[in-house]
């Protein structure tokens, strides 16, 4: 078994183990509509084993960033169809990440507070239309309004199906809602949905049920941070935490657990014991210097991961695929291009040139 032997997930065959990991690029349409733009780019990408989409917001007051897209009205279903077409007449396998922003928002982005498990701001600077701002204190959700926000990510997985997508991933990482449920600092409720192991995990598991009893649990993955400290989110007791959440997981049976590399081996290895279905790794620390090499890969198919993806690799590099099968140069990336909008930086990183 190597990163290019074939794998089965749910109902797709990945003809390889590779797995592009959701980034945010910020170049979405008035509305949150996809563009033809974006349908250029994951198609570019469509030799991936599985592509995960950009975070996706499941309603309005989920939208974390100006620019990003989404999948809560009809308009933004249509837009996504033309995206996902386009990677699978390419070969393609696509899953949605729906990303809820939470306390990570602001007034201006979305046109009214931010919500959260708590009144408790986010570290940090969030952007907005007019520029970075400091991140505001959210409205603590009431106990009763807390189960139409786990409903919304089950309500946009059913659109993210009827626009084409092969399934979902909830980003229950980095910081964003599900995150600020699971923290020991950014949660201080002391309702059902606070205070113990298994209060702080409800919203996760409700969020993935409703998911699951959408569309499946072979269409239904998740992200996790273990203890990454995003946006000033902690959690004193990360492997008792997720571990139990992986015990309920696997009880719904989903399509995978998606780790990120933000606490010691010896976690992530506990973790991978404690979850017996499929693990997707991502290898190097998300917002660190380095990035995932081919090495890094092998490492953790080794430790047991089943697949392995890659962030920034795949932005400058549309033949990722390729150029780690047979060893060619990965090019490097213009972060300056990250999230200025436009083509630049976006469609235009060329498959690798042979000289003539």
């Amino acid at each position: 078994m190597t990163l290019f032997s074939s794998y089965r997930l749910g109902g797709l065959t990945l003809p390889n183990r590779v797995v592009m990991a959701p980034m945010t690029r910020v170049r979405a349409a008035a509305g949150g509509l996809a563009t033809p733009s974006m349908a250029t780019y994951y198609a570019q990408r469509a030799t991936a084993g599985l592509i995960v989409s950009e975070g996706v917001q499941p309603s309005l007051i989920g939208q974390s960033n100006p620019g990003t897209p989404g999948l809560h009205t009809d308009e933004q279903v249509a837009a996504w169809r033309p995206v996902t077409a386009a990677v699978h007449a390419n070969g393609g396998r696509i899953f949605a990440q729906l990303m809820h922003g939470g306390r990570v928002s602001h007034p201006e982005t979305i046109g009214t507070r931010p919500v959260g498990p708590s009144a408790v701001a986010a570290v940090g600077d969030v952007f907005t239309p007019s520029g970075p701002q400091p991140a505001p204190v959210p409205r603590a959700l009431e106990t009763a309004e807390v189960p139409e926000h786990a409903e919304s990510y089950g309500a946009a997985a059913r659109r993210a199906v009827d626009a084409g997508f092969d399934g979902v991933e909830l980003h229950g990482a980095n910081g964003y809602l599900i995150s600020q449920f699971l923290s020991s600092n950014g949660n201080l409720r002391s309702d059902r949905y606070g205070g113990s192991v298994a209060n702080r995990i409800r919203f996760a598991v409700e969020a993935v049920s409703a998911t699951v009893e959408a569309v499946g649990a072979d269409r239904t993955g998740i992200r996790l941070s273990p203890g990454g400290g995003f946006w000033g989110v902690e959690e004193h007791d990360a492997l008792q935490l997720h571990t139990a959440l992986l015990t309920e997981l696997a009880r719904l049976e989903v399509a995978y657990v998606h780790l990120e590399a933000t606490i010691g081996d010896d976690v992530l290895r506990d973790l991978r014991r404690a979850w017996p279905g499929t693990l997707v790794m991502n290898p190097v620390f998300p917002m660190g210097p380095k990035q995932t090499e081919r090495a890094d890969a092998d490492r953790w198919l080794g430790l047991g991961a089943d697949l392995i993806s890659f962030g920034r690799g795949f932005i400058a590099n549309p033949d990722l695929v390729e150029r780690l099968r047979t060893g060619l140069p990965v090019a490097p990336v213009d972060e300056a291009t990250y999230y200025q909008g436009g083509d630049a930086g976006y469609l235009t990183y060329p498959a690798y040139q042979h000289a003539a």
